[in-house]
């Protein structure tokens, strides 16, 4: 088979389906914006051939040179993994007549309110929201519904650009600073109280091939807005023996079935708390930050091999041992300028070393990066652990006893 896959030098783990690919015997060609020189020998070697354009969401760009690739040897399959890559690959793949994720599917898994119009429809809980780019339309939604309200970008990933409102007047500000009236659409949606997680699949023809759970603590938008907070995310091993995922399990794999998702992987965000468990947003893609290494960590598994199994023959290889659960937590520096020092990292060495996975302590000297920036933006430490519990309250003391230093 002749995968020809899309952007394998950004970011860095990019280059990890291109091995899985290759490791799963396919013909591995590439598209990215980088320079062919920018390859290095491992990941050239991994590769038939590299086509570099000038950006791989014009859609154009991609059916001209994909085609030009498919003209020397057939494509097979055409494979996105990054978020603003999957609607334009899907819209080329579809010009094309490439078997894949089709445009509704990624449009669905891209637009938010248009997704939860449909799994509304469709018996998934989810909240009450509204896509608009009307600012009376917004705030009479926003006195029906009452506050807070989260505004963010349509199509948005994570937390980027999304805002916590608890007032008309902050409403206002905040659909002004989004462009509102000017041109722009923003989702706008009610506030869920309780906690935030994640439902991950690999899924083939429909069917859920792997399935992960992942926990954060605290939720998202806290996470990225507070310094003082070390967030952490988890994935459990307890997917198959704690009763109360099954009801999660179920709405994901209902959720894959409704938005049409074929063979790819998915990130979902759900929530739980007093109005119940609630549907919050899919992407048909894999999830950001790395997760997938603590899932490989995790399950003693090469995931990136499994995922091309999955595309190339249609089935995975082997199955999730749960053996361990896995987490990040991120290290934010005491202040905005430059990484001085840290402060608790041999304590934590002594006590969690064999449970460590790996470190990121950027050097002294580093530029710090704001807290919006994310999970890896700065310092970080993953694990592992057979008791998801244990875990926890070894992150929790990473978080306590690991300080890092800027001036």
């Amino acid at each position: 088979m002749h995968v020809v896959f899309v952007e394998p030098l950004f970011p860095s783990n990019q280059r990890e389906f291109v091995r899985g690919l290759a490791r799963a015997g396919a013909r591995v060609s590439a598209v990215g914006e980088r320079p062919k020189e920018a390859l290095d020998d491992e990941l050239r070697s991994w590769l038939l051939h590299y086509e570099q354009i000038p950006t791989v969401v014009d859609v154009d760009h991609l059916v001209k040179v994909v085609g030009w690739i498919g003209d020397r040897l057939r494509v097979d399959r055409l494979e996105a993994t990054v978020e603003a890559h999957i609607l334009p690959v899907a819209q080329a793949r579809e010009r094309l007549e490439i078997p894949g994720t089709s445009v509704r599917t990624a449009f669905l898994c891209r637009d938010k309110p248009a997704m939860k119009d449909v799994l509304r429809q469709g018996g998934i809980p989810c909240a009450d929201s509204l896509g608009s780019g009307d600012v009376d339309e917004i705030v009479a939604f926003a006195e029906r519904t009452g506050f807070p309200l989260i505004v963010k970008p349509r199509s948005a990933a994570g937390a980027s650009g999304t805002e916590r409102v608890e007032s008309a007047e902050s409403l206002r500000a905040a659909l002004e600073r989004a462009g509102v009236g000017e041109g722009a659409h923003v989702a706008v949606e009610e506030f869920i109280e309780g906690h935030e997680a994640f439902y991950d699949t690999i899924t083939i023809g429909g069917r859920v091939a792997h399935e992960f759970i992942t926990h954060y603590y605290p939720n998202v938008l806290e996470a990225m807005r507070t310094r003082w907070i070390s967030p952490q995310f988890i994935t459990t091993n307890r997917i198959e023996t704690a009763a109360g995922y099954q009801p999660v399990l179920e709405m994901g794999r209902a959720v894959n079935g409704l938005l049409g998702i074929d063979t790819s992987a998915t990130h979902m965000e759900w929530f739980v708390g007093p109005k119940g468990l609630k549907f919050s947003e899919i992407g048909c893609r894999p999830p950001g930050v790395r997760a997938w290494d603590l899932y490989a960590a995790a399950n003693e598994i090469d995931i990136y091999h499994e995922w091309a199994m999955a595309v190339v023959y249609g089935r995975t290889v082997n199955k999730a041992s749960r053996r361990f659960s896995a987490g990040i937590i991120a290290l934010r520096p005491d202040r905005d300028g430059a990484i001085s020092g840290y402060e608790g990292v041999d304590e934590i060495r002594r006590r969690y070393g064999e449970w460590i996975l790996d470190a990121h302590l950027p050097p002294e000297g580093t530029p710090t990066q704001p807290v919006e920036a994310g999970y890896m933006a700065n310092a970080w430490i993953r694990m592992k652990h057979p008791d998801y519990d244990e875990l926890r309250g070894m992150l929790d003391a990473v978080g306590e006893i690991v300080q890092v230093r800027a001036t």
